[in-house]
């Protein structure tokens, strides 16, 4: 049997090593979405040892089968640190008693230790060059940025991916030469006036739309 392991985020993007590897009846453990299963058809020779398609390592059925040996084909995006990170964060919110207890508002003042522990590191950098300090201070800066993104996931409000979305739609209005093909350098006058009528212009339609302005 061959065990094919999808990205969770993005369940219906097959990567290409599974092409003309797929052979017999195949499986799924229950978290594969149908629209995914739909699609296998094609994909799949008649005559084979069998599929088992999941997005869950840690699934007894697939345990079972990589412990037993079998080929084992994965979404190269599996390997991504955002969604380890992203994974981590979820399991810890599950099953932390400490993470379970908190709130939007009891992690700020963890957020502003961070905060801070990162600006020093800055000012340590800068006469050390300790590129490996600096990175684990941003890290700990990330780690508030996914903790609270969890919080609202949680309650369905908004997760992760929209807090990147949002980061995103702020430069396409107030940097959109980033994103219409323009080359070379922009003059800072440029940026400035720019993101000046980027702002303005958020400011217009969250008004309109009885929303507070963004920052």
């Amino acid at each position: 049997m061959t065990v094919l392991l999808l990205d969770d985020r993005w369940p219906s993007m097959i990567p290409l090593e599974a092409y003309g590897r797929l052979a017999g009846p195949v499986a799924y453990t229950d978290e594969v979405p149908v629209n995914v299963r739909w699609n296998f058809g094609d994909l799949v020779r008649p005559d084979g040892p069998g599929v088992l398609v999941s997005t869950n390592e840690r699934d007894p059925r697939v345990v079972e089968r990589v412990d037993a040996g079998d080929d084992v084909i994965a979404a190269p995006s599996r390997k991504d640190p955002v969604r380890d990170a992203l994974h981590a964060m979820t399991r810890a919110r599950s099953m932390g008693e400490w993470e379970a207890s908190q709130t939007h508002e009891s992690l700020l003042p963890y957020l502003t230790e961070e905060t801070g522990e990162f600006a020093q590191a800055v000012g340590e950098w800068g006469e050390t060059g300790d590129e490996a300090q600096l990175c684990r201070e941003l890290g700990d800066v990330l780690l508030q940025v996914f903790f609270h993104a969890e919080l609202a996931s949680r309650r369905g409000a908004f997760d992760f991916s929209d807090v990147a979305g949002s980061f995103v739609a702020k430069l396409r209005s107030r940097a959109p030469y980033l994103f219409d093909g323009s080359t070379g350098m922009v003059s800072e006058q440029e940026q400035e006036r720019l993101w000046r009528e980027g702002k303005a212009r958020e400011r217009r339609i969250e008004e309109a739309g009885g929303r507070h302005a963004a920052p």
